[in-house]
């Protein structure tokens, strides 16, 4: 049996792609995958009594060294904010291509605690800044002081002493550009590096707490539970300068979501599944309510989608426990067309996301499918005519082009680029004055715009003659002519209406990057954890493929 790719005019509507989730497929999943075989190491670790200082943790391979460098810094109460115009954090990290001199410490000393304003050097990868979670961070030093271990209920609330407000990469501040390291396979898979960076200062934040601990109180100081240790993630605070990255690398996202929509396809097309093979699914299933349960939120946006997301599994599961029989043929396929049927998006996404683990021999191979060389495809084939392009938007953008632009609601938003940090930001066009510096995010109003330009133009007429008189649509006849290659490359809705979601667009991208617990703190921004419930650093070697699942909080 034969089974098609999902229809792209469905899954890359927003609403569905802001219901995706962490799978193995995922950077952070694939990250571990590839790096368990490294040697581990903690080369420096030089922090005073209240853990400011500086620390080098390092992977190695052969003659490959990948070194974490971290700054913890004194910051006052009123100087700590997770904003991007901030200009001081506890901590700032640079990851580091091979071991560091002493030169190389003392530079970066002067440089990566200052962030946009330092300056980099090829040498470094990726650069990092991140701030307490203060209430967390605290109740944990004090609490092995005294030799007991921390309030479980409180850190599972927080899941992280730390968040990072910004990792950066590919060139940015001086930093390598990707062209020095791309063809290395280790960091082959996309944001390997910022994975790497996150992991180790995961372990940063464990050995602070122990150390200022024991500073505290030398003689009765306990270190902090390994068991603890797994279930505390790194936070993040993500906001609008991650959303244009999906419009602007469209066959990179094709990779992405085509992966996960193949692996779909090719376990749904499994004939005969494996009794293994199903009660691994079912188990993963059952352990991953704890994941829900613990999912922590003051969004009433985001908490309707969580009880939605936990009844609609329950009743999944009791579906799967009482009415259904794997050892029938193609029974994935059918597992599919039900959930399709009886819920909502939330649920359908996550499922698909579980149905992935049992199938390695599925998944591996589309992970190193996910990265793309988007400058190969960059030319526009101007001997092709007006007509093809026609026929390309009338199949690609079927909804795109039954939108009204004429109407205000439609056209409400503009994207644009802020003064004091250079970073994406939205406003209101009918409030707020800059609709004159907006930046070409607004595809669906661009490719409609184009579709009624051709139809008035000639049909034979090749796109040479007719960008020479509408250069202004160059971006979206480019767009058209990728996504006719790549059927996932484009959001099928419109990014400037009144009723987008624009954190649609940031979880997106973060589930790919493997985020749990996704925490909105308004439609523009939201805090995440990462590695909750991953291995430690020293335990890659042997470790649970599924540890998603498994955290007790």
């Amino acid at each position: 049996m034969k089974v098609k790719l999902r229809n792209p005019n469905i899954i890359m509507k927003l609403s569905r792609l802001g219901s995706f989730h962490q799978s193995k497929l995922s950077f952070l999943r694939s990250f571990l995958k590839e790096f368990r075989d490294w040697e581990y190491k903690r080369d420096l670790f030089e922090l005073d009594e209240f853990g400011h200082g500086t620390a080098v943790y390092s992977f190695k391979k052969n003659t490959r060294v990948y070194s974490l460098i971290c700054f913890a810094n004194e910051l006052n109460e009123n100087e700590r904010s997770d904003r991007v115009i901030a200009t001081k954090w506890d901590a700032a990290f640079a990851l580091h291509d091979g071991v560091p001199t002493k030169q190389d410490i003392n530079r970066l000393r002067n440089e990566v605690p200052r962030q946009e304003v330092g300056r980099l050097s090829y040498k470094e990868l990726t650069l990092s800044r991140a701030n307490k979670s203060v209430r967390a961070f605290n109740h944990v030093v004090e609490s092995l002081s005294q030799g007991k271990q921390p309030d479980i209920e409180l850190l599972s609330k927080i899941g992280y002493l730390y968040r990072t407000t910004a990792v950066y990469g590919s060139g940015k501040f001086g930093l390598a550009d990707r062209f020095r390291i791309k063809h290395r396979e280790e960091i082959y898979g996309p944001f390997r590096l910022e994975m790497m960076l996150v992991y180790l200062v995961r372990q940063f934040t464990f050995d602070q707490v122990n150390h200022m601990a024991k500073h505290k109180n030398p003689r009765k100081a306990a270190s902090l539970d390994l068991e603890i240790c797994r279930n505390l993630g790194i936070g993040n605070s993500t906001g609008l300068g991650m959303a244009p990255f999906i419009v602007n690398h469209p066959t990179l996202l094709n990779n992405w979501i085509f992966a996960r929509e193949t692996a779909l396809k090719n376990i749904r097309e499994i004939k005969n599944v494996k009794t293994e093979d199903s009660d691994l699914f079912k188990l993963c299933l059952k352990k991953s309510i704890k994941n829900i349960t613990s999912w922590s939120t003051d969004s009433n946006y985001q908490q309707k989608k969580i009880r939605s997301l936990l009844n609609d599994l329950k009743k999944f599961i009791e579906f799967i426990e009482n009415n259904f029989d794997f050892s029938k043929e193609f029974p994935f396929n059918e597992v599919y067309l039900w959930v399709e049927k009886n819920l909502e998006e939330e649920c359908i996404e996550y499922i698909v996301s579980m149905m992935m683990e049992p199938y390695d021999d599925i998944v591996n191979p589309l992970i190193n499918e996910m990265s793309s060389e988007e400058e190969k495809f960059f030319n526009i084939p101007t001997e092709r005519t007006i007509l093809d392009l026609k026929k390309i938007l009338e199949e690609k953008y079927v909804e795109i082009l039954k939108i009204d632009f004429s109407k205000k609601e439609n056209n409400q938003n503009f994207w644009f680029i802020s003064k004091n940090k250079e970073e994406p930001r939205m406003a209101d066009r009918f409030k707020e004055n800059g609709s004159d510096l907006e930046q070409p995010l607004a595809i669906a109003r661009d490719i409609k715009k184009l579709y009624e330009t051709l139809s008035v133009s000639k049909n034979s007429s090749t796109i040479d003659k007719f960008l020479v008189n509408n250069n202004h649509l160059r971006h979206v006849v480019r767009r058209a002519f990728i996504v006719e290659k790549f059927p996932y490359s484009e959001i099928q809705d419109n990014t400037i209406g009144q009723s987008i979601i624009p954190i649609d667009m940031l979880r997106l991208k973060l589930s790919f990057f493997g985020a749990l617990k996704f925490d909105p703190r308004s439609d523009k921004w939201l805090r995440i954890c990462m590695f909750q419930g991953a291995p430690l650093p020293n335990e890659l070697k042997n470790y649970d493929a599924h540890w998603v699942y498994n955290s007790i909080n």
